[in-house]
């Protein structure tokens, strides 16, 4: 009887498996998983019958006894019920369904995406952090013609470190394959010929002096680590991910982790799982649950995720009035902590409250491309970043087709022109995104068969908490005293951050490179070379955290002046290891 009951149980398993690999072939996810739920009720009520004839059946006291027969029974079953496909996972990602469009309808979004965060990023670029802390009012009228675009481009090419940094990662994958390590892209950007800011210059700085990411985006290294910059250049691993959240996260990991961590790591993951949604959405109306999904990647516990969540929730609450939601988010999140830039001024080039401004102009703009557009830029702050975002997502949706005529004219223009630093133009990222995303959708177990994209939908995962700038609070502006040779200052507390910068005094000169050394309570801290050349230069100048709590004593060392250039330090930020708030 025994013997029999095994011969059942290996026939079992086997017919579960022949049916997984014959359904996965010919079925979609949903329906494979019905009938293989049906193929294992039938199996129980064989069991069940069978069980019983046994218990029927036995007479002999001395045979196996009822108990260990329903041991046995009931493990078997088990057994079967935890059977799997090998093939049901691929990459450690989930599918839960699949998706088919056409290619063509595929490029059409990829090309949409590229067109608006290029058009977002140009119609932004005269108000971008021109309006810090307050919105742009409606009687300021933002400008846009078939002009505006090749005017940007030849003015001011630096506008779209939004488009080339990402080009420059695309690049890496281009040559390197997808699985191009973490070195390998940074390596990509700090050897760059364009121009960078915050996060991104901190880092390429780090690059360039031999530290290695992720050590070069996080907050110990890089008093930027919680800014936007991301946030803007993580498009790229949503588009070559539609459907494939988890998959787009995996590039966020190696790449998102260079120059930020945090919060600013999470504006990166945020807005490459709104574009890996977005790509495979039907239609515009599903904004705001493509919103919540990518949100709830970010883990609940992050201010990143409240922040967005408290913008969802006033929304539904108000889905009219866009500038209440404003005054909400400014009054409860617009408080700064790293960036040097930002504490204690106007100026906020955090990722969250940027992100926020994405956010409404998908929410409040309810599909429409001059509503989007506009309600991201006059929200203020980085307001060129942000209706390329809000723009490029929303093109993931629609489509380039679907674009309006207003917003595309001048295109021609500037179509087939390389961005800063790079070789690559708009036409050949349309290119590399098909690529890279059929190439992405292959690996992830889809498929390209003519003209029809199967892209088995990943169940999004929630990843691992980050906190940069733990237990630090900004406690106060210090004027330092400053000479040619040296520069000093005093201070009750646990760190410090000095926002300033170095300056060629002859624009047409040579560039120098101070050499500094930093002293802290009378002990050499580190030797830091501080070069004007602004591709090499140090962002953010010096900074420490994680200090015993006590009155520190900081002295920097100008080794080797000169009246060529300056060193100019703007002020120093204290921090304390406890919140200080007035009660009013």
């Amino acid at each position: 009887m025994l013997t029999l009951e095994s011969k059942l149980v290996i026939l079992s398993y086997l017919y579960i498996n022949i049916g997984q690999q014959r359904i996965k072939q010919k079925e979609s996810v949903s329906q494979f998983n019905g009938l293989l739920t049906l193929i294992k009720i039938m199996i129980f009520i064989c069991y069940l019958f069978h069980l019983n004839w046994m218990l029927a059946n036995i007479k002999n006291t001395n045979m196996i006894s009822k108990k260990t027969i329903r041991i046995v029974w009931l493990f078997c079953f088990l057994l079967i019920l935890g059977c799997k496909s090998k093939n049901s996972e691929t990459n450690n990602t989930v599918a839960k369904e699949e998706k088919t469009m056409k290619l063509e309808q595929l490029k059409d979004r990829l090309k949409g995406a590229w067109v608006a965060q290029t058009v977002g990023v140009t119609f932004g670029a005269p108000v971008e952090f021109k309006f810090n802390s307050t919105m742009i009012q409606d009687y300021h009228q933002l400008k846009w013609d078939e002009n505006s675009l090749k005017d940007e481009y030849e003015t001011k090419p630096g506008t779209y470190d939004d488009i080339y940094m990402d080009l420059s990662f695309m690049k890496v994958i281009e040559e390197e394959g997808v699985d191009a390590p973490a070195t390998s892209f940074a390596q990509s950007f700090a050897n760059a010929d364009y121009e960078l800011w915050f996060a991104n210059q901190t880092a390429r700085y780090n690059i360039q002096n031999g530290l290695t990411p992720p050590e070069s985006g996080h907050w110990i290294n890089n008093p930027c680590a919680d800014d936007i910059d991301f946030q803007i250049e993580a498009d790229f691993a949503g588009l070559m991910n539609p459907g494939m959240v988890n998959s787009a996260v995996e590039i966020c990991d190696k790449v998102g982790h260079i120059m930020n961590y945090g919060d600013g790591y999470y504006g990166g993951v945020f807005v490459a799982s709104l574009y890996a949604l977005s790509l495979v959405s039907d239609s515009v109306t599903e904004i705001p649950s493509i919103v919540q999904q990518a949100i709830n990647v970010i883990p609940s516990e992050s201010n990143f995720y409240k922040l967005i969540s408290d913008v969802i929730q006033w929304h539904k609450n108000d889905p009219l009035d866009w500038k209440a939601t404003w005054y909400k988010v400014n009054r409860k999140w617009s408080s700064e902590v790293g960036s040097p830039v930002g504490v204690f001024r106007p100026f906020n080039i955090d990722a969250k409250i940027n992100a926020a401004w994405v956010v409404m102009g998908l929410l409040y703009g309810n599909g429409d491309f001059t509503k989007t557009f506009e309600i991201a830029t006059r929200c203020g702050d980085d307001a060129d970043c942000n209706p390329a975002t809000a723009g490029g997502i929303l093109a993931s949706i629609v489509g380039y087709s679907n674009i309006p005529d207003f917003w595309t004219q001048g295109l021609d223009k500037v179509e087939d022109l390389p961005f800063m630093g790079t070789d690559i133009a708009l036409i050949d990222a349309y290119k590399l995104s098909e690529k890279h995303a059929i190439d992405m959708i292959i690996k992830n177990g889809g498929s390209l068969e003519g003209n029809d994209v199967n892209i088995k939908i990943q169940t999004p995962k929630t990843i691992p908490l980050e906190v940069a700038f733990e237990g630090h609070y900004p406690k106060e502006l210090v004027t330092p005293n400053q000479t040619k040779n040296e520069i000093s200052f005093e201070f009750d507390g646990i760190g410090f951050a000095i926002a300033g910068g170095t300056i060629k005094k002859n624009l047409q000169g040579k560039d120098y490179i101070f050499q500094t050394a930093m002293y802290l309570d009378g002990e050499l801290i580190e030797k830091v070379m501080l070069p004007t050349e602004i591709n090499k230069r140090r962002f953010t100048l010096f900074w420490k955290y994680q200090l015993k709590k006590a009155n520190h004593k900081v002295v920097i060392k100008i080794l080797n002046p000169t009246d060529s250039a300056s060193l100019s330090l703007r002020d120093v930020i204290i921090y304390d290891d406890k919140p200080f708030s007035v009660k009013l």
